[in-house]
């Protein structure tokens, strides 16, 4: 499928290999899955094998019970597990339309793992967000231009006039967002917003608001000068030592 009018090609392989395990019946369509994840394999295959794409409407629930020999209720926890999945979005009268609602999907399903944050899970976080902004330097100093750190810098001054922990946490955020863009590498930066619920976790725990704006503005001060100076070492060790500040807030 072609990707010229900005709709995704492998939405119905991607939707597939999301479907959740369910108990297994034996089918002749797919050994060892239930019979709602064999007609999600079949419809991911309907999708590709036809060309469907983004708008273009899927056929009705009585078709797909006739085409794949399937109940309406199967049909329907398919549907239900495609919808989730931001693969499909069905109306009444309308049916089902194929969707690219699949980041938004994740950004969801990722917000449910916030309610706590370990040391472990610190360590993970604040590790991958080390080998982008702290093993990413070269890459950040080759792209980097006065106009991005301006705009970091005026990001930052936002810290300035804030005493609030939630919004702190959201200037803080964006402050390294900008950073991650300067990479030019779109996939990235959507990993990294996906990331932002338990980020944003991480930023806020442990602290007061004020406290917080003072210690960030000065970290990212810091970063700001290491980057117009093009001073790696000192980049590196400034990053490093942001990431790993409120590490003491979690438990072991």
């Amino acid at each position: 499928m072609r990707e010229e009018d900005g709709r995704s090609p492998d939405i119905g392989r991607e939707a597939g290999m999301a479907a959740r395990p369910r108990p297994v019946l034996q089918r002749a369509g797919g050994p060892g899955l239930s019979a709602v994840d064999d007609l999600v394999a079949k419809l991911r295959a309907m999708i590709s094998s036809e060309g469907l794409r983004v708008g273009d409407s899927l056929p009705t629930e009585r078709e797909l019970c006739d085409r794949f020999r399937a109940s309406r209720n199967t049909v329907r926890e398919a549907m239900r597990i495609l919808k989730a999945y931001g693969v499909v979005t069905v109306r009444p009268k309308v049916g089902a339309t194929i969707v690219d609602d699949r980041m938004e999907r994740a950004l969801d399903l990722f917000s449910f793992n916030t309610l706590d944050v370990s040391r472990e899970a610190f360590s993970d976080i604040q590790g991958f967000r080390g080998l982008l902004e702290v093993a990413g330097i070269d890459l950040i100093l080759d792209r980097i231009a006065r106009a991005d750190i301006a705009e970091m810098r005026e990001i930052n001054d936002g810290l300035r006039r804030t005493e609030s922990l939630d919004e702190a946490a959201e200037i803080d955020f964006g402050f390294h967002t900008r950073l991650i863009a300067v990479m030019g590498n779109k996939a990235i930066l959507d990993i990294y917003k996906i990331m932002k619920p338990v980020i944003l976790r991480i930023m806020s725990r442990g602290r007061n608001g004020a406290v917080q704006a003072i210690e960030t503005h000065a970290d990212h001060l810091g970063i700001l000068e290491a980057l117009e100076a093009r001073d790696r070492l000192a980049y590196q060790y400034r990053m490093r030592s942001h990431l790993q500040a409120s590490v003491g807030n979690f438990d072991p």
